[in-house]
């Protein structure tokens, strides 16, 4: 009976696994890259803990405004500048860009740097503004050491 449904309805079994093959992975997926996507809430939690924030973004795009006092370094600059990272790797990072998409990048790069509290702001800034918090003016602090 089951083979009988795959060979007439070959297109919607196909459907089916792509499917479940994606909400396995929505579930699992931060487990595998070793990095955790919070939300808002979350950010706000580790922000107040005193994170490492660091935004991944352009110098352009960090000069209209940061979180906090976060340290900018373009996602395409990163692995060149880690001595601008913390040197304590269990220290919490909070990275973000502006919807989430480079700062996964990033968050993956950090961790197979051996970085074990590495977390990615889904949504980026534009989740953080779209909740109502607060965006810092860019100051000349583009390398912040912590």
């Amino acid at each position: 009976m089951f083979s009988e449904f795959v060979q007439e309805q070959t297109l919607l079994f196909i459907a089916l696994v792509v499917v479940v093959a994606m909400l396995a992975y929505s579930y699992l997926g931060d487990k595998l890259s070793g990095y955790k996507s919070v939300n808002t809430d979350e950010a706000t939690r580790l922000f107040n803990d005193d994170a490492f924030l660091l935004d991944v973004r352009t110098a352009t795009e960090f000069k209209e405004g940061s979180i906090g006092e976060a340290t900018n370094v373009p996602v395409t600059d990163l692995s060149a500048n880690m001595n601008k990272l913390p040197k304590d790797k269990e220290k919490p990072l909070l990275i973000y860009c502006l919807t989430g998409a480079r700062s996964g990048r990033a968050a993956g790069t950090l961790t197979k740097a051996g970085y074990t509290q590495v977390f990615n702001l889904a949504g980026g800034i534009n989740a953080w503004k779209s909740a109502g918090l607060p965006v810092a003016k860019a100051k000349a602090k583009r390398n912040r050491k912590k």
